[in-house]
């Protein structure tokens, strides 16, 4: 039974066609992926479907059949009325979206938004939905549930909070799950453990599931359709293990070939040896934090040391919550760190300085690059003036505004953008230009440090290969020396000469990458290995 059955699909804003006449459906216990780049029309297109889009000037046309038994009519979504789409909207068909922290109410207890779907949805007592939303925690994992049901957004992981969205998503046993890069922003053992508990789920309840993606890896664990879309367009339709085994379309073949893995002996050629740049020693972070049981202090960092080779590539690894970007953060002068210290090697002598006690001036050999490019830019201010920022605080550049232009333009060409973009506006640029102009950004320090924090995450695969090669360039070129954030392993082991693990603020292992990578010696190294997903579509049982 298609429990979603979607014919000529199109959506249009004003007279520009977004989505293109598209046909696909959904069986029960069954999993479409639904894959592409940004922009290729992916959620507009199960928004579309589900009858969530109610923007003006957006026209949908075509026909998207809901039927949740056998037995029941269908209902059609386009066009329906808002008291039809009230009813089946967290009740027939459940959302899970990319980013939970926004998807929450930080105001009301995870167990009230649960028990608010059940209330409005399956018409339970406050006391019966209140039980029901300890019995969902428990079944998504979510430990203590009793205790757990009283607490807020803000005092859940991220992988926690996910794992809370799909507890709302379930609540009312929808025919049809909707999951739009529900692991995008979640580290490889947490996502594989999301994975693992949709499939479970699926599995018991019968759930039909759409899942959202531009990562292939990830389709390949959960999916058993896929439709790749590109400019709103069906560009191959067909089963996952055809798709991986004999893609038609160049498009398809470009996403596949772009994905990032894990491959023995893969990396970067071995760096000559260095002196150390930057030596990190008894690092120790901490924060004072707000519980309902009061007052007490988080140690976010304990005790780290790791030391950078000039002209190389570092990585640091780990679970969210780790103190990857906690590090990032003490060494850009972000936060205070409570102890230790961090010297950077003065390339003309012995002289050596203290970042996380540096003036202004010392501060700049060290810049960084964030994860997401749309919030790291001020939306309000030119490229050019984005880029010419570090050049006026810091001196550099030349004294006049032309000298300083002249400076964008180069900082443009060598992130390979046109001198033209310095003119342009964040909106309109896509987020591999965005990135690179935070990159130039970076550059404009003159930095021999630069500290690259989950920066490609955000990234489609084939923009995220793109960006990657220009840091593996521009390393060359300019000698660069790396910190490099990361929760994608594959990523790491193609960018990285150095690794360092983190778990709970804490060095679990350090190594040469490659070492690492073919020798883990610490089984939460092997754990972190064991959940990247598996260079291709998963074995049905």
């Amino acid at each position: 039974m298609n429990v979603l059955e979607v014919r000529d699909l199109r959506v249009a804003i004003g007279e520009t066609a977004i989505v293109r006449g598209l046909d696909f459906s959904v069986e029960r216990g069954q999993t479409l992926g639904i894959v592409g780049e940004s922009g290729s029309g992916k959620s507009l297109t199960v928004l579309a479907a589900t009858g969530l889009i109610d923007a003006p000037g957006r026209r949908v046309s075509g026909s998207s059949v809901l039927r949740t038994s056998p037995d029941a009519a269908g209902l059609e979504l386009v066009g329906a009325s808002e008291a039809a789409l009230r009813s089946v909207h967290g009740g027939s068909v459940g959302f899970v979206f990319q980013d939970p922290s926004t998807s929450l109410n930080p105001f009301l207890t995870v167990g009230r938004q649960i028990a608010e779907s059940l209330e409005v949805h399956r018409g339970l007592s406050r006391r019966a939905a209140h039980t029901r939303a300890i019995e969902l925690l428990e079944a998504v994992g979510i430990p203590d549930p009793q205790e757990r049901v009283e607490a807020y957004p803000h005092q859940f992981s991220g992988g926690q909070k996910q794992r809370v969205m799909i507890a709302i998503a379930l609540a009312c046993d929808p025919a049809l799950l909707v999951a739009d890069e529900p692991t995008t922003a979640l580290d490889v053992t947490t996502q594989a453990q999301i994975l693992d508990l949709v499939r479970e789920l699926q599995r018991d309840r019968g759930t039909a599931v759409v899942w959202i993606s531009h990562d292939l890896g990830v389709i390949g664990q959960v999916a058993d359709d896929v439709l790749v879309l590109r400019g709103g367009e069906a560009v191959e339709q067909r089963a996952l293990a055809e798709v991986y085994a004999d893609p038609h379309h160049a498009y398809t073949k470009e996403l596949l070939a772009a994905r990032p893995r894990v491959v023995a002996g893969a990396g970067p050629a071995p760096a000559p040896a260095a002196a150390p740049l930057l030596r990190v020693a008894g690092l120790d972070v901490r924060f004072a934090v707000q519980t309902p049981a009061g007052r007490r202090t988080v140690h976010a960092v304990d005790d780290v040391s790791f030391t950078v080779r000039r002209g190389t590539t570092l990585a640091l690894v780990g679970e969210s919550g780790s103190g990857k970007s906690t590090i990032a953060n003490a060494l850009t002068g972000l936060i205070a760190p409570h102890a230790g210290t961090a010297t950077l090697a003065d390339a003309q002598g012995p002289e050596v300085r203290d970042v996380l006690r540096a003036r202004r001036r010392e501060r700049r050999r060290v810049a960084m690059v964030f994860q997401d490019p749309f919030a790291s830019i001020d939306p309000r201010r030119t490229v050019a003036d984005a880029i010419a920022e570090p050049l006026r605080v810091h001196r550099l550049g030349g004294a006049t505004a032309t000298a300083r232009s002249a400076r964008v333009a180069e900082l443009l060409t060598l992130v390979d953008l046109d001198p033209a973009f310095a003119r342009r506006y964040p909106h309109e640029l896509s987020g591999g230009q965005r990135q690179r102009v935070s990159i130039a950004r970076a550059l404009a320090l003159e930095p021999e440090l630069m500290i690259l924090d989950e920066a490609t995450a955000s990234l489609d695969v084939s923009v995220q290969a793109r960006v990657l090669q220009l840091l593996r360039r521009l390393q060359l070129e300019q000698g660069l020396t790396y910190l490099f954030i990361a929760h994608d392993l594959a990523i790491v082991q193609q960018m990285s000469h150095d690794v360092v693990v983190l778990r709970g603020g804490r060095v679990v292992e350090a190594a040469p990458a490659a070492e690492l990578f073919a020798h883990p010696r610490e089984d939460y190294t092997r754990a972190l290995l064991a959940a990247v997903p598996p260079d291709g579509p998963r074995v049905r049982a």
